[in-house]
């Protein structure tokens, strides 16, 4: 992995006016498990990773690894609260990093109780503003940032080009759905600056 820009800070907390974005850490596990169970039936759908209930266990090692990614700058996963932080609301973060252009990619989920109500949307716009302000002014200084959806998940598919990200490609029987059963198509957008 390239070294990462001695100027980069990254913090550990987003303030957003509805909600509260922070870095993983394993004593969430309780609440992981709770939102993405509650949540199964929809989260199925969308992500390879909500084929099964999550456990306690799983979701304590997967915050330890994540905290352990978001600290060495590789991964950088938030998980998203109300705003007294007692509740998780989703989540969110910068994946498939690359400090060298530099670039990366946005991926989300609500869960399903918190669905409808705008929370991915701005979440997202957050995470846009940091990653494309540059490292001087505070930002990660991104160059390229994305988003990676299925065009079946319409809800998704609506938030990119709402905060002005333009449709690269549509790339057909790209993927397989998250189930494994069927080919999919994936959509790519993205911001530049």
């Amino acid at each position: 992995m390239p070294a990462l820009p001695a100027d980069l800070t990254v913090p550990a907390e987003i303030v957003t006016p509805r909600l509260r974005l922070r870095r993983p850490d394993p004593a969430d596990a309780e609440a992981l498990v709770a939102a993405v169970n509650a949540s199964l039936p929809q989260l199925r759908e969308w992500m390879v990773w909500a084929q099964a209930p999550m456990t306690l266990e799983a979701s304590r090692e997967n915050l330890t690894g994540a905290a352990e990614r978001f600290d060495a700058r590789e991964n950088l996963r938030y998980h998203v609260w109300n705003p007294a932080g007692t509740e998780l609301v989703g989540s969110s973060g910068y994946h498939a990093l690359d400090w060298r252009v530099p670039k990366g990619e946005i991926g989300y989920w609500i869960a399903t109780a918190h669905a409808g109500q705008g929370y991915a949307r701005e979440v997202t716009q957050a995470l846009t503003d940091l990653a494309l302000t540059d490292r001087a002014a505070g930002g990660l200084g991104l160059r390229r940032l994305e988003i990676r959806c299925d065009p079946a998940n319409g809800r998704s598919a609506r938030i990119p080009p709402a905060l002005g990200y333009a449709l690269d490609a549509r790339l057909v029987n790209d993927d397989v759905t998250a189930d494994g059963s069927a080919l999919r198509d994936t959509l790519i957008f993205s911001r530049v600056r």
